[in-house]
Parts: structure tokens; C-alpha cells; sequence
């Protein structure tokens, strides 16, 4: 049975409200974000994509510094529309009120287990929104594929064949385009790319991109969250004139 609008008008309320209860514990906050280091996976063909190198220490500067080098596209990520042209937005000119929406988590790890290469599809999100209401404009969709599984194991997350053709879920063109008419904000996923793996011209990026969504690749903790409920606050660094760039990414939702 489909939720009403007014349900869910009020369960967004309460997500709100929750934000007074995090200093007390009454609400929790799950960090969806890996840490950022020289081991993750990268891209194939993407060389030296984190370096950091100490710029000083306590033993003979008195303190600890460090510089890091990273590709923009490294690690939990946020793709900015600018990545695939005619999108236009850069990192830094994305309207911050966009960052912060409903997360609407939608799970596929069972159709995942029977084809590495499956797509999200419109039935798929029909689905959903059967059991849990329509997807309000302003969210922030998961795609759960349970991929995160493979993370750090750059071989296993890749899951490249023997022509050097990646095999990983993602979304499909018509399934972002009904997204798209949801006016939602943003599309997450727990893979390297919202594209599937074999993918060969980035079809839902040239889609979605240029429509003004963002993406975020490669997040992490999406089986800690329910299906809808919770409230997302992306935060990618401010970086001018940037394709992508690193973001921390939060859930809340009630303890």
C-alpha cells in the first residue's frame, strides 16, 4: 500500500526534529564516507591517486603537518554536473541546499547476487515507491548493491574480466530518467561508478549530469540504513572549478 502524502510529510518532519537530538544521543548519525588513503580502489588507469607526504614533525618542528595530492575522483566522492558536459555546475557552484535531503535507499542486493551487472530499473523504482511512497523531490537516492562488501580489495571491487572489462551494478538510463522526473537531488551508489561496470560511454552520466543532479561514488555504510527514514547531509570539499571532489557524507535518523 502506498504511503500518503501526508505520512510522509510528517515522517520528514520528524527527521528534522531529529537534529536537536544528536548532541544528546537521541539521534544517530551514521558516517557513510572511507577514509582517504593510498589503498583504496581507483579507476583503472588512474596513477597515484592519493599521495600524502610528511611536511613536518614534532621532533623537529615542534608540530605535525602534512600535503596530500589526490585525483578528483578518488575514494567517497561527489561528481559535479561540469563532470560531462553540457552539465555546467562546478563543485563549488552546486546550490548548497541541495546537500541535505531525505534518503530514500533503495536495495537491489539480491538481484546483484544472481548478475553482477545488473541495472536498476524503472520497475525496480516502482517498486519501491509501492511499499514506501513516491520519491519527494529534494532526495537523495542510495542504490544498495551490496558491492561495499568488496571494498578495500581493489581487485574484487574493479571485478575486472580477462579483456580488462569491469563487471559491477549500477543505475540504468531509464531508471535515471524517471529519477530525474522526481527532481531529486543527487543518486548515491556503493560501486566505483553510477554507470555499470561494462558500461563504455557513461550513459546514465550523460544523462544525469547535464539534467543537474550530483553523484556520490563509492559510499559507504548503506546497510546501515533503512529503507527511507533517514535524512542525508553531503558536504564535498569547496574545491574552484572542480569536476568532483572528495565529500563527507552523514545519515541521521532516530536512535
Amino acid at each position: 500500500m502506498a504511503v500518503s502524502l501526508g505520512a510522509q510529510t510528517k515522517k520528514h518532519e520528524a527527521i528534522c526534529g531529529a537534529l536537536l537530538g544528536i548532541s544528546s544521543g537521541r539521534t544517530r548519525v551514521v558516517d557513510m564516507t572511507y577514509a582517504l588513503n593510498d589503498h583504496s580502489p581507483a579507476w583503472p588507469g588512474d596513477t597515484h591517486p592519493f599521495e600524502a607526504v610528511v611536511n613536518a614533525t614534532p621532533a623537529k618542528e615542534g608540530y605535525f603537518t602534512r600535503k596530500f595530492t589526490m585525483l578528483e575522483h578518488y575514494g567517497t566522492h561527489m561528481d559535479a554536473p561540469a563532470h560531462f558536459p553540457p552539465g555546467k555546475e562546478t563543485l563549488d557552484q552546486i546550490p548548497i541546499q541541495r546537500f541535505f535531503g531525505p534518503a530514500e535507499v533503495i536495495d537491489i542486493g539480491n538481484k546483484v547476487a544472481k548478475d553482477v551487472d545488473y541495472r536498476l530499473t524503472v520497475a525496480d523504482v516502482q517498486a519501491w515507491e509501492a511499499r514506501h511512497g513516491r520519491i519527494p523531490a529534494g532526495a537523495i537516492v542510495i542504490l544498495r548493491t551490496g558491492w561495499s562488501s568488496r571494498w578495500p580489495d581493489q581487485t574484487r571491487y574493479r571485478n575486472m574480466d580477462a579483456k580488462k572489462v569491469m563487471h559491477f551494478p549500477g543505475y540504468s538510463v531509464p531508471a535515471a530518467k524517471f529519477l530525474i522526473a522526481r527532481r531529486v537531488s543527487g543518486l548515491c551508489i556503493d560501486t566505483l561508478s553510477i554507470d555499470y561496470g561494462p558500461s563504455a560511454n557513461f550513459e546514465v552520466h550523460r544523462t544525469t549530469l547535464p539534467a543537474g543532479l550530483f553523484h556520490i561514488e563509492n559510499i559507504a555504510n548503506a546497510d546501515k540504513l533503512p529503507a527511507t527514514g533517514a535524512f542525508i547531509i553531503a558536504a564535498p570539499i569547496k574545491l574552484e572549478g572542480g569536476s568532483g571532489g572528495p565529500v563527507r557524507v552523514f545519515a541521521i535518523l532516530p536512535n
